[in-house]
């Protein structure tokens, strides 16, 4: 088998995970297959660290790297704090280029309030356009720390915004010329706009969200709020029986979607947070969404079994766990 672009099949993921040198009884939440991040026991305090890469879009890149790490911190209950990134330039690149990727991190760090604490910089033939990899570190700032294990039978499953808001904006800056021919100039330009406004970043989501109860969070990026739903589900071992009409998809990502044929459910996801919540606690953590300006809605519940149940007008449709990102049958 030759693997294709996307995330490892879950099988192969679970495999090499079980190779985590040397223990340590401080690592309160190590490598696992659907957890946003790690989660240290440093004296009194909980260290949350994440690493992710940027690799389908090199538009806005700095902006992105910092917000998807800092989502996946976020949505542990802790707040980012500390930023490195590791920037790879294929030959070539111009400094004009290089400056905005800095200035880009350094702008989105600071609306944050995160410090950039150093980093890695380098010109390789490795990479044919910029990729830029982020190291994020934060604290937990929430009484209790939550993962997406934390999913229980009864749990009502939340979505805050949209499906697909990331991966329509870069698909509406990296094939503008394709949609062009289908689509107005004005929702294109929407598209783009997605990833600023209602934009990419959960952090004001996941911690409103832990502060109000939320059991388990997950940020929805490769693959989509379909693969964050079997995610949720495996960490968890719970089923979640979800509603497909009731999850919100953004018109310009709809007609985006339609013309070149992808599922908006399987589409690059940064921008929305998926929770689960007591049903007891889900007005709390949806009116401190709205009083913050965040769009939510309950899309399903959380019950005994495994994996997913999706269902469609009333009527039980295939949803599988795919690896593969809608992103890349067009980009590819």
């Amino acid at each position: 088998m030759r693997l294709r672009p996307g995330k490892l099949p879950t099988r192969l993921l679970v495999r090499c995970l079980r190779w985590s040198g040397a223990r340590d009884r401080r690592v309160l939440v190590g490598p696992r297959c659907g957890e946003d991040a790690a989660v240290i026991a440093i004296g009194r305090h909980r260290l949350v660290l994440k690493s992710d890469p940027v690799t389908f879009t090199a538009a806005d890149i700095g902006r992105y790297v910092v917000q998807v790490n800092a989502n996946d911190v976020a949505t542990m209950g802790a707040a980012p704090c500390w930023f490195q990134p590791t920037v790879l330039l294929p030959p070539g690149t111009r400094p004009g280029q290089v400056t905005t990727i800095f200035r880009d991190i350094h702008r989105t760090c600071r609306a944050l309030a995160i410090a950039v604490t150093g980093g890695h910089t380098e010109v390789t033939d490795a990479v044919t356009r910029p990729v830029v990899a982020g190291d994020m570190q934060g604290l937990l700032v929430t009484r209790r720390l939550i993962t997406s294990a934390g999913a229980r039978p009864g749990d009502v499953v939340l979505l805050s915004k949209a499906a697909g808001l990331e991966g329509t904006a870069i698909l509406a800056s990296e094939q503008p010329r394709a949609l062009a021919r289908k689509l107005p100039a004005l929702v294109l330009r929407r598209a783009r706009r997605l990833s600023r406004s209602p934009g990419i970043s959960v952090v004001a989501d996941a911690l409103l969200a832990a502060r109000h109860g939320a059991t388990a969070m997950h940020d929805p990026t490769e693959g989509g709020v379909r693969a964050a739903l079997h995610e949720v589900a495996y960490a968890s071992r719970v089923r979640l029986d979800v509603d497909l009409d009731r999850i919100p998809v953004l018109p310009e990502t709809e007609r985006v979607c339609r013309h070149l044929g992808i599922d908006p459910l399987g589409l690059l996801g940064s921008g929305a947070l998926l929770a689960t919540v007591p049903l007891a606690h889900v007005a709390r953590v949806l009116g401190a969404w709205h009083r913050r300006g965040i769009d939510g809605q309950a899309i399903g519940h959380v019950a005994r079994g495994r994996g997913v149940s999706a269902h469609r007008r009333g009527r039980r449709v295939r949803f599988p766990w795919t690896t593969e990102d809608e992103i890349i049958r067009v980009l590819a």
